[in-house]
């Protein structure tokens, strides 16, 4: 038997989607728990080979990419991590294929963790209306005019989609994403207003 093979997220892969300009402590300390757990985690980003971390407005470590955008496909992946920072997630929420790497994990039911400013892109790639999430304080406004319900909370997890508002929320937003993760996928809210709204066949 392997090692691991008591963990909570052993056997899962893990993508956690990321540019220059992340803050640090929110890619680093949510991979070291999900590695803890027995995930495989891999840095997903636009380039190859290394992005720039922030500590808020100070340049810090730099990270290693595993795979580029172009590199891979959502479907080898069972739960997606979006740390925040400022810059990080301003850059993915203009680039079409990042978008398109977090719809396809809403279309197939697949649990989402996004945390400090990362909501943005979750506005920018239509999956944030109807939800209830939580963000960092300056983009409430945004998510609120995308038709999402925002509140104060350390941590909120509406169907799969689990979402902190800062560095200080990191111990409830691990904990509430390694229990996501675990599960098996949901339906997908988006494949189901889809398919109410198809034509009937008759």
């Amino acid at each position: 038997m392997p090692d691991n093979a008591d963990k909570t997220l052993a056997g899962k892969t893990i993508a956690v989607l990321a540019a220059d300009g992340v803050e640090q402590i929110e890619l680093q300390e949510p991979v070291k728990a999900l590695r803890a757990e027995g995930a495989t985690v891999e840095v997903i980003s636009l380039e190859p080979g290394w992005i720039q971390g922030f500590d808020h407005l100070t340049p810090d470590e730099m990270i290693a990419v595993d795979r580029t955008l172009k590199a891979t496909d959502a479907s080898l992946y069972d739960g997606l991590v979006l740390p925040g920072g400022v810059a990080n997630p301003d850059r993915l929420r203009t680039e079409e294929a990042a978008l398109k790497f977090v719809r396809a994990f809403f279309d197939a039911g697949k649990p989402v963790a996004a945390i400090c400013h990362a909501p943005w892109i979750l506005i920018e790639a239509g999956v944030a209306e109807g939800r209830t999430l939580t963000a960092y304080k300056s983009i409430r406004t945004d998510l609120r005019n995308a038709g999402a319900e925002v509140v104060d909370k350390e941590v909120v997890v509406d169907d799969g989609l689990i979402t902190s508002r800062c560095p200080d929320d990191l111990p409830a937003f691990n904990a509430a994403m390694i229990e996501a993760f675990a599960e098996p996928p949901r339906r997908s809210r988006r494949k189901a207003a889809s398919d109410e709204t198809r034509p009937s066949a008759h």
